[in-house]
């Protein structure tokens, strides 16, 4: 663990991080992990928070420096296929055909890999190109892993309360789910069981955004270098698209500090303000 700083500033510069408050983050997270020896992390935030950097980062740095082998998941990688959706959506409501919310990922299909990873076999985890907005193949993960690294925008994520949703919170709840139909499904979804046994793992980080004028700004530049599919997002149509994630990324920002771990509570310009280490975690 000596020569961690060396090995962090590494991963840093190579990820394109420049924050100085950085390194530490990173150097707590990989003690936590060796010290308790934790076998499951979630990292939640909204768009464009830095959840895959972190992720990325935090992975190669346990396997470099402790020698723990790592498995990164992404929520984002189970969504429901295209088809999948637009069945949802003449079945159930219009708005589950556009990808994000709970509903529209197969946490079974995660929880079968987590499973298999954490038994010591490989798995199938399927590969969704957000340009196309559908699966594209699989990819395997080998077997051997020691950590699974769990990231998603609504990781950890509580359900809202009901006396909450009767109000929509922008226009797209005002003009297509009036009568509360869509986001009252959604909340529903995310009670599950199957979404809450998915969040429960050892060790949660929350990257807390200051302001939905900030996650605007941030998911257009995530589009900008990530996405370059034929279906790659214009800044208004992300402006538009957000709008899916509002209701429960509000949600969050009240809620997730006081049941995750650590919270990351990030500036307008994307740097760490404040890192706070929950009482008792």
């Amino acid at each position: 663990m000596d020569d961690m700083r060396a090995l962090i500033d590494e991963l840093l510069l190579t990820a394109g991080v420049e924050d100085e408050k950085y390194p530490d983050l990173l150097k707590g997270l990989a003690q936590q992990v060796a010290q308790r020896g934790l076998k499951t992390i979630g990292i939640a935030g909204s768009q464009g928070s830095g959840k895959s950097t972190l992720a990325r980062c935090l992975g190669e740095l346990l396997e470099r420096a402790v020698g723990l082998q790592c498995a990164v998941l992404s929520l984002d990688d189970f969504y429901q296929t295209r088809a999948a959706r637009a069945e949802m959506a003449r079945q159930q409501h219009p708005l589950f055909s556009v990808r994000g919310v709970p509903g529209t990922h197969d946490v079974v299909w995660m929880h079968k890999v987590i499973g298999r990873l954490l038994q010591g076999y490989a798995a199938d985890v399927p590969d969704f190109d957000k340009g196309r907005d559908d699966r594209v193949g699989l990819r395997s993960v080998p077997a051997g892993v020691d950590v699974v690294i769990l990231e998603g925008w609504c990781f950890g994520a509580r359900p809202e309360p009901k006396d909450r949703l009767t109000l929509p919170v922008n226009a797209l709840e005002m003009d297509q789910d009036r009568a509360g139909i869509w986001r009252r499904a959604v909340n529903q979804n995310l009670a599950s069981q199957a979404y809450q046994t998915l969040f429960d793992v050892e060790f949660l980080v929350y990257l807390k955004a200051p302001d939905l004028e900030s996650i605007h700004r941030w998911r257009v530049e995530q589009e900008r270098r990530f996405n370059s599919g034929p279906e790659a997002m214009e800044p208004e149509q992300i402006r538009t698209f957000i709008q899916y994630y509002q209701r429960i990324t509000q949600w969050m920002i009240e809620d997730l500090p006081s049941t995750a771990d650590i919270v990351v509570a990030l500036s307008t310009d994307h740097g760490i303000d404040e890192v706070t280490l929950r009482a008792g975690a």
